[in-house]
């Protein structure tokens, strides 16, 4: 009897069955997307609890 060896695993998303990769592919457009998102409440927070414009909070626009 010959033992055969097991077939590799191919790691996969978390959360999809995509597999991951650089470029132009479904995994890597998700996780931007997931990350712009992040992005995008920071700087709604940083609004809401400074009460004043993120570009003036970040230093790149004078306070009027």
């Amino acid at each position: 009897m010959t033992d055969t060896p097991p077939a590799p695993v191919r790691p996969t998303s978390a959360t999809t069955s995509d597999l991951p990769s650089f470029g132009w592919s479904p995994y890597a457009e998700r996780v931007n997307g997931r990350f712009a998102m992040v992005g995008f409440v920071a700087v709604l927070l940083i609004e809401a609890l400074s009460r004043q414009p993120f570009l003036t909070w970040a230093g790149l626009l004078p306070a009027s």
